[in-house]
């Protein structure tokens, strides 16, 4: 059984177990989230729900494990013979969270 949901405007193919990476939640890492927002679910016996553009009455229950910050990306910019150089970094912020349950 696999689910794909939406979170922080993103998509993510979640099944029973799996952990992901999703934009960063306020919520403490130990605590159980619901995610009500399932685009798609198929259930492993060959039946799909597709969404228009939710499924109703599928929610997928998970666990924050940890919140953290993804690896540094560095943004250089410059232009040719004019001396103009300019150099940032940025981390972006992430949660993780453990799939428990998909309750359709």
């Amino acid at each position: 059984m696999y689910a794909i949901i939406e979170s922080g405007g993103k998509q993510y193919k979640v099944a029973e177990g799996s952990v992901i990476k999703v934009e960063k939640l306020d919520i403490a890492a130990g605590e159980k989230l619901t995610l009500d927002q399932v685009l798609f679910l198929n259930d492993g016996n060959g039946n799909v729900k597709i969404g228009n553009p939710l499924v109703a009455g599928v929610r997928v229950i998970a666990e924050v494990m940890e919140q953290g910050k993804h690896k540094k990306i560095t943004v250089f910019k410059y232009k040719r013979r004019k001396n103009y150089r300019k150099k940032q970094g940025h981390r972006q912020p992430y949660t993780k969270i453990k799939v428990e349950k998909i309750e359709a």
